[in-house]
Order: structure tokens, then C-alpha cells, then sequence
């Protein structure tokens, strides 16, 4: 995320956020956390092709994609890595791959819509934030549409790597 709260520019990229810095550690504890992700259908879609997915992803877990509409053909999967996708709402997506996740953490992979989803519905527990020092004046903000909400946070930790800072909240229930 931008320094002024947006996680991509006008124009949907995330270019000015590659920086030299070494996120491998970070990424490697957050792998090994992880029971199951949850992303949205534009995340998903990132890859172009969605077999890609189980031979290349870092995440071999059970993979749930909210989606109002699944794809034609399910991707190739593995040992480890399922796809399931959700389109009866945001909690079923959570209560299955809470499920799947067999008591490690359940990481969400996407954009600010489904983590603004998350939020209104009082389902995220903990938030990681990884700001870097540009201001992009404009774009896609992480934290808007959320109502009147409002959202108390308690600071977890603090990582720094090169330019990126890392920080961790509590969702106060």
C-alpha cells in the first residue's frame, strides 16, 4: 500500500511498489502459517492461465475464490492445492476455508474489495499492511467503502525490509 492508502494507481498497477527489498522470510512465515486462502475472482484471474496455479503458487493449500459466477472448467489441482468456488457469500467463503484450514490461518489474497468485504461483515481477526514511501495521489484505496464503521486496531508487530514496512493489527470485536 501507498503511503496515502492505495493499493494500486489509476491506471491498476502495482509497479511502484517493486523496491529492493527481500520479502522472502516474511513470505516463507506466511506460507507456513497458512491452512487455506481466500481470494477474490480478480486475483485470481491475475495469473492468466488458472492452471498455472498448482505447479507455480506459493500457496499449496486449498484455494477458496469468491466469485458470482465459477469458471467453466475447474483448474489443475494436486495433493495440496483444491479449488473451491464461492458464490453463495462472503461467509461461506470464510466458514469453508476455515474448515479446510485445519486450525492455521486462513490468508486472504486480492484486492480492496474483498477485504472491504471482510471487514463490514466483522470477519478479519488480524490485518498486515506492507506500505512503501511513495504517494500515488490517486487509484484503488484498501480502506474505503466501509460505512460508517468504525474499526479499532491494535499494533501486533512491526517489520522493516529495505523501503517496505510491515505492520500488523488486531481487529478489536
Amino acid at each position: 500500500m501507498s503511503l496515502d492508502g492505495f493499493i494500486n494507481d489509476r491506471d491498476g498497477s502495482e509497479q511502484l511498489y517493486e523496491g529492493d527489498y527481500d520479502a522472502s522470510e516474511l513470505l516463507e512465515g506466511m506460507i507456513r502459517a497458512t491452512g487455506a486462502v481466500l481470494m477474490g475472482r480478480n486475483a485470481f484471474a491475475m495469473s492468466g492461465d488458472p492452471d498455472w496455479y498448482a505447479d507455480n503458487y506459493e500457496y499449496q493449500v486449498p484455494i477458496f475464490v469468491m466469485t458470482k459466477e465459477p469458471p467453466e472448467e475447474v483448474p489443475k489441482q494436486n495433493d495440496q492445492i483444491t479449488f473451491t468456488f464461492v458464490t453463495d457469500g462472503i461467509e461461506s467463503a470464510v466458514q469453508q476455508a476455515k474448515a479446510a484450514a485445519g486450525g492455521k490461518q486462513v490468508t486472504v489474497v486480492g484486492g480492496a474489495n474483498i477485504a472491504q468485504q471482510l471487514l463490514a461483515a466483522h470477519l478479519v481477526d488480524e490485518i498486515q499492511i506492507g506500505i512503501m514511501p511513495v504517494l500515488l495521489s490517486g487509484g484503488l484505496r484498501l480502506f474505503e467503502h466501509l460505512g460508517d464503521q468504525k474499526i479499532r486496531l491494535s499494533k501486533l508487530k512491526v517489520k522493516e525490509s529495505g523501503p517496505r514496512t510491515d505492520i500488523w493489527f488486531r481487529v478489536e470485536k
